[in-house]
């Protein structure tokens, strides 16, 4: 029975009740307690939810080290060592990327193990009695979100994937589940579990005792979202623009619900301060990191930092960092703040080449391990807003996009966008409205796991082969821009998973 996928099987980890703040982040021993043996009271669930919560740490999954599966795979970063690791990371940026990858395999098994997880939690909350049901309801909608995530992590990057809901118990179930189901069918369990999170009892924002837990926002900006992408990518069962509707009516609807007024009110800065990170009115949803632990620390802010370099952490670097590549450095208007509060060049002779500097922790807290408080920003209002002049421009809603661009650029201490396109530079690149928010997305969520799925949106998979091969590769690094071609708009289903049934797991077109 190993032929199957075993991820389903992996056992479920259980974590420590949550009571405050990080605390829900220590673990306990994930096999202390047989599954089957296990929900029989609130607090079993709440251990549960919490193993969920443990799983979108992984840098396999959805953690703060994930980027190779996303921001490297898109023009803003990559890496010019092809030999490490066999070369496999650097697979994800140079296009040349093969079903028998491991990191693919470890990403796809990663992203299954929160589905594997959630299914437990959905599956069996309803045989636990409940004083409060306010409870339930929040337990429920958790679970619902986080796997409406991964299967939302799933289906953009692998298309049609296997579709599980239930809690996978035998070998012939799991044979029954091994298939790959329609894109259409994947969101429309993504919307389920969303709008379900959305109806909950879940408060808007989650107070700092829940600081990385779902909020009812997150729920509603990231159904708006899903809605946006499918009507980008033409999903079947509605028209794009009753798609763009409903995605402006979520996203609306989140906004509304932000506890500011214009986004110029919270600094750029402050949205990155590890001592903010519980109290920036901006963040939506993060996956939390406790500073100065050897095993919860954040380690963002030290990877990046190259060779000769303090900016990011007091830990002294060994590497060149995380290499930017000059297409994203030139893409930053003159006196944009972000460009320097974002990257940074390293004049060590043995670097040369622009680092990643959003994320800092030079504390004594952090130290010289760089063990640092640094939290995974998956969500936050900027993206909603930039969200919202998107939809509003599928709409046809000009002055409504506009009026949402020109939020991010007051803040950025920008030109606003009417006078922006009086320049003549400004206009020649970004000669649509659609391409300055395109624009204005890179330089404002540079480094947030954003940007390859902007130009998933942005573009039919003819216009990103283009838009990739017109690039200049002298700004790019030794990844092989010329690789990109149409394959490249998914990516391969792992080997292991097509040899399964080589039928129902077909592989994806330029594979085989």
């Amino acid at each position: 029975m190993q032929k199957y996928i075993i991820i389903f099987l992996t056992f479920l980890s259980t974590a420590a009740l949550f009571s405050c703040g990080e605390e829900f982040l220590d673990l306990s021993d994930p096999n202390a307690v047989p599954s089957g043996e296990f929900l029989k009271a609130p607090a079993d669930v709440e251990a549960a939810v919490n193993g969920i919560y443990e799983a979108i740490r992984s840098n396999s999954a959805l953690g703060e080290s994930s980027s190779v599966y996303v921001d490297e795979r898109s023009d803003d970063m990559g890496r010019n060592d092809n030999q490490s690791n066999a070369g496999e990371p650097f697979q994800f940026n140079d296009f040349s990327l093969i079903p028998s990858n491991t990191y693919l395999k470890s990403h796809w098994s990663a992203l299954y193990t929160i589905v594997s997880r959630a299914n437990y939690v959905i599956n069996n909350i309803e045989t636990v009695s409940y004083p409060d049901e306010n409870l339930r309801s929040s337990h429920l909608a958790q679970a619902t979100y986080l796997r409406a995530l991964a299967y939302y992590h799933l289906v953009r990057k692998w298309g049609a994937v296997p579709l599980v809901t239930i809690e996978v118990k035998t070998p012939d179930e799991l044979e029954e589940v091994t298939f790959r189901e329609t894109e259409a069918n994947v969101y429309a369990q993504i919307i389920a579990d969303l709008e379900l999170a959305k109806e909950s009892t879940l408060p808007d924002h989650q107070p700092i005792s829940g600081k990385g837990r779902v909020s009812k926002v997150a729920a509603l900006a990231l159904l708006g979202e899903v809605y946006l992408t499918m009507g980008s990518n033409e999903i079947t069962g509605k028209s794009p623009s009753e798609y763009f509707t409903l995605a402006k009516q979520n996203l609306e609807e989140a906004y509304g619900k932000r506890t500011f007024g214009d986004l110029k009110e919270i600094p750029y800065e402050s949205v990155f301060d590890v001592d903010q990170k519980s109290t920036n009115p901006e963040l939506i949803f993060q996956i939390v990191y406790r500073q100065g632990d050897q095993n919860l620390s954040s380690a963002v802010a030290r990877n990046n930092q190259a060779l000769g370099e303090t900016i990011n952490s007091q830990r002294p670097a060994t590497g060149s960092g995380t290499r930017v590549n000059l297409d994203l450095v030139n893409e930053f208007e003159q006196n944009d703040p972000r460009k320097e509060f974002s990257v940074n060049y390293a004049e060590d002779s043995r670097v040369q080449e622009f680092f990643i500097t959003k994320y800092r922790d030079v504390s004594d807290a952090a130290g010289v391990n760089g063990f640092g408080g640094n939290d995974h920003i998956m969500m936050r209002y900027a993206d909603v807003i930039l969200l919202l002049a998107e939809v509003n421009e599928r709409l046809g809603n000009s002055a409504e996009a506009i009026a949402m661009l020109n939020q991010v650029r007051d803040r950025a201490g920008l030109p606003l966008y009417e006078q922006a396109m009086q320049n003549p530079d400004y206009a020649a690149l970004y000669p649509t409205l659609k391409l300055a928010i395109l624009h204005e997305r890179r330089v404002e969520l540079a480094f947030e796991q954003k940007r390859w799925y902007d130009l998933l949106r942005a573009f039919a998979i003819s216009e990103l082969v283009q838009f990739f091969k017109s690039k200049d590769q002298s700004e790019y690094g030794v990844a092989n821009l010329q690789n990109f071609s149409q394959k490249d708009r998914f990516y391969p289903i792992p080997f292991d998973e097509y040899q399964l049934d080589p039928e129902r797991m077909y592989q994806n077109p330029g594979y085989n």
